[in-house]
């Protein structure tokens, strides 16, 4: 076993200790203790890692590795040190306790994405302690924030800090290379693109009065009735590349034939998030009215968690203002881009030799994932992101629905994987 794949675990486990959860208003405890313990385990093999922070405790953690006199295009190799919040009472453990249950790290951060933190760490401090330098400038970047749309922290590098960037043309994170099964064989997935975003604000106005009184009027009533037609609304399937490749996968590893929502579930339970590759999508998440109970409100408000595909989003919000007619007005209040990149070249190409090594049997295919990572900062500078974290993961395992779930937890197998894969992928990236 090797040294990165001795140490693995427990850089995972120091890691999800340290709670970095994120609340999305900076009242949380923020990054920065998670970023000296990177910046310690960087600079004891040698290393100068740099700590900023866009704003006090929201630190993130920079640092050049590879043959940077090298007159190839730089590489991105990025993790957030962020996670969302876990609520102890609904878990079987502590989350931030990293124990080890039936061969599996369990803990928030986990899965999302603690685990690639560590798989990197492992595998960059192997190499330095043997000398095996990539053979390409690395910018090794663990962000602040992304759980919150990265604005304090890969958007924030990419304004503040671009210089570390100059010449990187391509990027490596999340999510993708973890492994699922169609057609009783193994298939990786490498996220080529991921969806838009577009965070909705509807607002309903009304005719305040008496809670006792007949009232046609009735803002909540208008709202509701607006988030039950784009709560159901049932968005039509339009693939694009990185879609249609996983379909034709499918249809090569099954060897049948149907429409794109009928070949999609020969993922089971993963279908929720590969599934959403298909289609735009509106789920209400929050909504608020009145301040009496016998108070009929003037206005209600809510929320939808909107997400695009790519070469949509300018006509989003119009379809949706179109669905819940003139009583609701839907305006935008985060959006961020939607991303898609061909799967091919060579940094394709060492990602599925790299897993086909240790995996010899597998099957690999693209797919266009639901949420968004930091690689829409990346974007702004021009750089081409694929999400590679390489897990090989028991076929009996709903391992998407670990991503912001309880009890989440990965493999030791899985992360001991991820490591060999990663340090094979550098050798020909």
């Amino acid at each position: 076993m090797s040294a990165a794949e001795n140490e693995v675990v427990d850089l995972c486990r120091d890691l999800i200790r340290i709670d970095t959860s994120n609340f999305g208003d900076s009242s949380g405890p923020g990054e920065r203790t998670a970023a000296e313990y990177v910046a310690e385990k960087l600079a004891e093999v040698g290393l100068e890692p740099l700590i900023v922070e866009s704003e006090p405790g929201r630190a993130s953690v920079l640092a050049r590795w590879g043959d940077q006199t090298s007159s190839r295009p730089g590489l991105v190799l990025h993790g957030h040190l962020d996670v969302v919040p876990a609520e102890a009472s609904d878990w079987s453990s502590d989350p931030f306790a990293a124990e080890i249950v039936d061969e599996y790290v369990v803990g928030r951060g986990a899965v999302d994405m603690k685990d690639f933190d560590a798989i990197l760490l492992a595998v960059v401090r192997e190499r330095q302690r043997s000398g095996r330098l990539p053979a390409r400038p690395i910018t090794l970047v663990f962000t602040a924030d992304e759980e919150a749309g990265g604005r304090l922290g890969a958007h924030w590098l990419v304004e503040a800090h671009p210089e570390w960037f100059e010449g990187c043309t391509e990027a490596v994170g999340e999510v993708g290379g973890f492994s699922t099964e169609v057609g009783g064989r193994r298939l990786y997935l490498i996220e080529s693109g991921e969806k838009g975003i577009a965070w909705l604000r509807l607002t309903a106005q009304g005719t305040a009065g008496h809670g006792s009184m007949r009232n046609d009027d009735n803002a909540i009533t208008h709202l509701a009735r607006a988030l039950v037609t784009i709560g159901e609304y049932d968005w039509p399937a339009e693939p694009g590349p990185s879609m249609q490749r996983l379909l034709d996968k499918v249809r090569e590893l099954t060897g049948r034939d149907g429409t794109p929502d009928e070949l999609l579930e020969h993922f089971g339970p993963a279908v929720r998030m590969i599934g959403s590759g298909l289609r735009n999508s509106t789920n209400p998440t929050m909504a608020a009215a009145g301040y009496k109970h016998n108070v009929i409100p003037g206005e209600a408000v809510a929320y939808v968690d909107g997400r695009t595909l790519p070469g949509q989003a300018e006509s989003f919000v119009a379809r949706v203002q179109s669905l819940v007619g003139e009583q609701v007005t839907v305006e935008p209040y985060i959006e961020d881009i939607p991303l898609e990149y061909p799967f091919e070249g060579d940094l394709v190409d060492a990602m599925t030799v790299a897993l086909l090594k240790q995996d010899p049997e597998a099957h690999v295919a693209p797919f266009l994932m639901s949420g968004g990572t930091d690689a829409k900062a990346w974007h702004k500078l021009g750089m081409t992101s694929y999400g590679f974290t390489p897990l090989r993961l028991p076929a009996e395992l709903d391992f998407t629905a670990l991503f912001h779930g309880v009890d989440e937890r990965v493999p030791i197998d899985a992360l001991r994987f991820g490591t060999r894969v990663l340090d094979d992928f550098l050798d020909l990236a």
